[in-house]
């Protein structure tokens, strides 16, 4: 029996979702979400790993089911090979968390660009507009969103997220209505 669901919005604006949300964003094997972390000192075993795991379960909490973080050091190179290898093993939804500051090391966006075929601004946009509602210093984050092509399918999202845990939530929270209807119109769904 399904109920129909319900959103709120919390105080910074950002929506919550409760009844069927999961049944109907349950996609499973057929998403092949991957969540990347981006740290340099998480990489090197120096701090835990916050974000990955947090990522791994507001995902899981709306139906989107994936295995846990993985780990990678910043700079180009290696956020490109880590989403590319994503990709390559047939990913539809790649989450990365951190390196989109503005230190000289935060260049999860460069990496993550030149992956990219369609950039879709409005969902970057919109993840600075709610949470700098409540920490000012967000609108530094860089981070980008876009369409990237991936194996055995149609293409895949690819979105990054800031590094800490409360942007990592908005985030998911944001994207969680989204990611069906990407899919479906990467796959040639109707509008």
């Amino acid at each position: 029996m399904h109920r129909a669901n319900t959103v709120t919005n919390d105080s910074s604006g950002c929506p919550r979702y409760c009844g069927t949300v999961k049944t109907q964003l349950k996609l499973g094997a057929e998403l092949g979400a991957v969540v990347i972390t981006v740290s340099d000192r998480c990489s090197r075993g120096e701090r835990e790993d916050r974000s990955g795991p947090v990522a791994v379960d507001a995902l899981g909490e709306v139906g989107i089911p994936c295995g846990p973080p993985r780990v990678v050091p910043d700079g180009i190179e290696s956020v490109a090979g880590a989403i590319s290898a994503a990709l390559g093993d047939g990913a539809r939804l790649v989450v990365t968390t951190g390196g989109t500051g503005v230190s000289a090391r935060d260049l999860t966006p460069e990496g993550t660009a030149t992956l990219l075929h369609t950039i879709l601004p409005g969902i970057s946009e919109r993840m600075r507009a709610v949470s700098v509602a409540t920490i000012p210093t967000a609108m530094l984050s860089r981070g980008i969103a876009g369409i990237a092509d991936s194996v055995g399918n149609n293409g895949a999202l690819v979105v990054n997220l800031p590094g800490s845990a409360g942007a990592v939530r908005d985030g998911v929270a944001i994207l969680a209505p989204l990611v069906r209807h990407i899919i479906d119109q990467l796959d040639g769904g109707d509008h």
